[in-house]
């Protein structure tokens, strides 16, 4: 037997002790014990809140001044930020180009893993390269290792290019990583139920920091109207439905009047709801909302009021 050392430092690849029989326990057994897991997570997110918070003032700030989001992984984490980026168009009204996820292997690697592809340096200055990286904008690592070639020769390419950068990661950031980036972000969820399977624990950490940094930030830019999804895109009945409805509940009207109200606006509904709250035209509308920064509760009030 060798009596080379088997642990390794990285909390996502050590063992878990309360799954080290997880072999021998009933279906029952094992969703309650991943369920116990999973429960952990919320609670690891949210000691790095001041991290977190940090890094939506970075998205806030590059994307006032007209730069970029991009998040950066390999594997689930890639998948993860590639989601996220995906799905502000459709809820935020955001140019596609103004969150954008980068993942190790491209396309391909969405529905098929490419586990070599996180270990090309190379490639990763070439992905950054062809996105002309700036000095506006902000680049988010993610390997919830925090060893992944890839992402770590991403974010040096972007620091060469100025670009305010931070890193999300799931075991003990060194203190290197903390004085190379803007803002390292680390929530210790612990040991997997199955060992080194980021995908569970650590993947739902990291999709709760998503969510929450571009969540909060669309806030700020004024995307949101008490806590109602005023500048989604309708892009489908659902979502046509969803803008109608908001509409009728701030405005307080019948759905036809909603409908008509969205049809004159263009299908955008805080512009709709400028131009039933003030009885002013599209363009009237349009222009008290971009002399506001898009704050919508600055031209007519408070959500409610």
């Amino acid at each position: 037997m060798s009596g080379e050392q088997s642990s390794d430092p990285r909390l996502t690849e050590q063992r878990n002790p309360r799954s080290a029989r997880i072999d021998r326990l009933s279906t029952l057994e094992i969703v309650d014990l991943i369920n116990s897991e999973d429960r952990t997570v919320a609670d690891a997110v949210g000691r790095e809140r001041e991290a977190i918070a940090r890094a939506v003032g970075f998205v806030v700030e590059s994307l006032r001044r007209g730069g970029r989001l991009f998040y950066v992984g390999a594997g689930t984490s890639g998948r993860l930020g590639v989601l996220d980026a995906s799905e502000m168009p459709p809820t935020y009204r955001l140019d596609p180009e103004l969150v954008q996820g980068v993942i190790a292997g491209g396309v391909d690697a969405l529905l098929r893993a490419q586990e070599g592809a996180e270990d090309r340096a190379d490639q990763a200055r070439a992905d950054m390269q062809a996105r002309t990286i700036g000095r506006n904008d902000f680049v988010l690592g993610i390997a919830t290792s925090g060893t992944t070639p890839y992402v770590h020769a991403a974010l040096e390419h972007a620091r060469e290019q100025g670009a305010r950068t931070g890193f999300l990661l799931c075991t003990f950031p060194s203190e290197d990583l903390r004085r190379t980036h803007d803002v390292v972000i680390a929530p210790l969820v612990g040991p997997e139920v199955i060992t080194g399977s980021t995908r569970m624990k650590a993947g739902t950490a990291t999709k709760l920091v998503l969510n929450t940094i571009t969540t909060a930030a669309m806030v700020e830019l004024g995307k949101v109207y008490g806590n109602l999804m005023v500048d989604l895109q309708i892009t489908a009945d659902k979502l046509r439905d969803r803008a109608e409805r908001i509409v009728m509940e701030v405005l307080d009207v019948k759905r036809a009047d909603a409908t008509e109200l969205l049809r004159k606006a263009g299908g955008h509904v805080k512009t709709a709801i400028v131009m039933g709250r003030l009885s002013v035209d599209v363009d009237e509308a349009r222009a008290r909302l971009e002399d506001a920064g898009g704050r919508i509760a600055v031209v007519v009030g408070e959500a409610g009021a």
